[in-house]
């Protein structure tokens, strides 16, 4: 941050500068950038540094460094003698953290004790004054409208924007680029994985559950392996259908990874091949990233709808701006890599909102093609309305095609061309194939030279069957949505809803939901909740046209891809139930370990995983528990 922000700028002379770092006092001189040198020499600033991220893990509080840099400050602002603040800030362990148990508060007084003993005061020399700055010249090639608007927008530096630069990168109408964060490069992570391939059993897990898409597996032909830096580690691709012989590897972009650990934590293989090192120590993964993700070819020889698969399919959310080891990223970016270049998605304010598309920042982002998701917020308590509004839209034009091609279909067209417009009003509601029939028809109807084929040409971006999604989290489907989302769900038109259920209001801060289990201790219910937790699936079943699931990723990745899959096939209203790990739960064993307390909540019966598919007719149920009997402590995963 500090290469993004100007962290001195409005310190004044003889002032105090704390820097949290992980550089020791020997690399400050090579990394710390000219501006912040020349400002603290020139204004004689008194700078200290302290490596809080350290003491935080020798002390077991994982990257939680809030305490340790509390009492640093205090130690050298002498706004107060450094005894009473450590006294007043104990104090308020005991109060805000008393109910988490004694090693929670142990832990957070030993931070508070090496927070004022790891103070490393660093002696500024005289020719820092005079350094000067580096030319910048790795964004040269970058667009205007990164440039112009998104760094100064990231540097906090918004307001200082002029209409007139709003107007020249094109985004007076409101639209805002695509894949704005690949730009970012924020470096946050102290260690990023590294890919041990003689370890590999290529099962593709960690590439699955990664929340912000930074680590992904790639196929390469035997052109693109002759082709590639000794910086891509390959092997020989085994378990695919293909007569192509290919090379597999997994790549990972250190300066977007947030160093989270879960793709280590989940990596089945014996001995590991994911181990989690220094990001100095992995900067040649980023000569290896570029060349993969520019220069290496999709190519996906299996089911999509595997998990394995599935991430040989390219993500178009990625480098979002969730928490490190979010819960409800994975299941947004999944659903990308299935659907992406068809989607729409309707979202509800919160934080799958603010990860996505927190300005200037757009996580969604294009495939090779140029196609990927179109993705908009309106408000909270529309988000359903919203989305079906959009797919309304969407299905008046597509019956005007459908019209306007029956009526082609009396006039004199070829053969060919009839047997395409055929084609196409036969199977314009089936997604799969939907792109390269949409292609075809393109090709035919341009070949003609009737009014009725130009007239369907205008339409030509609705050829493709859209795949309508809304997406919310707990507190918007539960609660404050769920007036809106009834109604959609009831309307039995073919809309898709997405629920990131974290059981709280994550966005916010923590407070409870109507998803909320009774006794869960949260924010408005500090002693317990008193109620139940509502039951959505089991309401939405009641219509008994609506698809509903309830999956959990960390638990059964299978039976994830399954449910969406048949929730996005299905005709109809769907609505799948994520369960999501979230930062606020306060997992005692770190945000590394999220997908395994997802398991945990299935293993030990607090989350159940089911299907209900009413296009199964007949004798089938159309109910199905996918989950097996508990068998895991229910008490040890309340516990974290």
């Amino acid at each position: 941050y500090v290469y993004k922000y100007h962290v001195v700028r409005g310190l004044k002379k003889n002032g105090k500068f704390l820097l949290n770092t992980i550089w020791t006092p020997e690399e400050l001189e090579e990394k710390l950038p000219a501006a912040v040198k020349r400002y603290i020499a020139q204004n004689k600033i008194e700078f200290y540094i302290i490596n809080a991220v350290k003491i935080a893990q020798d002390i077991g509080l994982g990257g939680r460094i809030n305490m340790i840099m509390q009492a640093a400050f205090f130690k050298i602002a002498n706004i107060i003698p450094v005894e009473d603040a450590v006294k007043y800030l104990k104090d308020a362990v005991v109060t805000s953290y008393g109910t988490k148990g004694e090693k929670i508060v142990n832990a957070n007084h030993a931070a508070i004790d090496e927070g004022v003993k790891g103070i490393i005061k660093i002696k500024v020399p005289l020719d820092w004054s005079n350094t000067q700055d580096d030319k910048l010249d790795h964004d040269e090639d970058f667009p205007e409208f990164i440039k112009e608007v998104t760094r100064p927008m990231n540097r906090v530096e918004g307001d200082a924007l002029t209409v007139s630069t709003i107007i020249n990168a094109g985004i007076h109408d409101g639209t805002f680029m695509h894949g704005t964060t690949s730009y970012e490069k924020r470096g946050i992570a102290v260690n990023v994985p590294e890919w041990i391939p003689e370890n590999c059993i290529q099962c593709n897990q960690c590439s699955f559950i990664c929340p912000h898409a930074t680590i992904r597996a790639f196929l390469l032909n035997e052109d693109e392996k002759n082709k590639a830096p000794e910086s891509v580690k390959l092997l020989e691709a085994k378990a695919l259908k293909s007569d192509e012989k290919l090379y597999f590897s997994i790549g990972v972009t250190p300066l977007d990874c947030t160093g989270c650990g879960n793709c280590a934590q989940v990596c089945p293989a014996p001995g590991k091949a994911l181990v989690m090192k220094s990001q100095d120590s992995q900067h040649e993964q980023i000569e290896a990233w570029n060349y993969t993700v520019e220069k290496v070819a999709r190519k996906n020889p299996m089911d999509k709808y595997t998990l394995k698969g599935s991430q040989f399919e390219r993500p178009l959310l990625e480098y979002n701006g969730a928490c490190a080891g979010c819960g409800e990223t994975p299941y947004a970016r999944l659903i990308t890599q299935l659907f992406g270049d068809r989607m729409m998605i309707a979202n509800a304010t919160g934080c799958s909102s603010i990860w996505a598309a927190g300005a200037p920042a757009m996580a969604y982002t294009i495939n090779q093609q140029g196609h990927g998701p179109a993705w908009a917020n309106s408000l909270f308590e529309d988000n359903a309305e919203f989305g079906y509004g959009m797919y309304l839209g969407v299905k008046t034009i597509r019956e005007r095609i459908a019209n306007n091609m029956a009526i082609a279909l009396q006039g004199e067209l070829s053969e060919n061309t009839k047997e395409v417009l055929k084609d196409w009003l036969d199977n314009k509601d089936v997604g799969d194939g939907s792109r390269n029939r949409a292609k075809r028809l393109i090709e035919v109807l341009e070949n003609e030279n009737s009014e009725i084929a130009k007239e369907i040409l205008k339409d030509k971006e609705y050829f493709v069957k859209r795949s309508q999604w809304i997406f919310g989290g707990d507190g918007w489907a539960y609660d404050i949505g769920y007036g809106g989302l009834d109604q959609v769900l009831a309307s039995n038109e073919n809309v898709n809803v997405l629920v990131f259920d974290t059981e709280i209001y994550s966005n916010t801060g923590g407070q409870s939901s109507k998803s909320t289990p009774t006794a869960a201790i949260a924010k408005f219910a500090a002693s317990g909740k008193r109620t139940k937790k509502k039951d959505l699936g089991r309401m939405a079943m009641t219509y008994g046209y609506v698809y509903v699931a309830q999956v959990c990723m960390g638990a059964d990745k299978n039976q994830t891809i399954k449910a969406i899959k048949e929730a996005e096939a299905y005709d109809g209203p769907s609505l799948i139930i994520a369960y999501s790990t979230c930062i606020s739960h306060g997992i005692k064993v770190g945000m590394a370990n999220s997908q395994a307390e997802e398991k945990k909540a299935v293993d030990c019966g607090y989350w159940q995983l089911y299907r209900y598919n009413p296009a199964l007719k007949g004798e089938k149920n159309p109910f199905i528990l996918d989950s097996k009997d508990p068998k895991e402590s229910f008490k040890d995963f309340l516990m974290g």
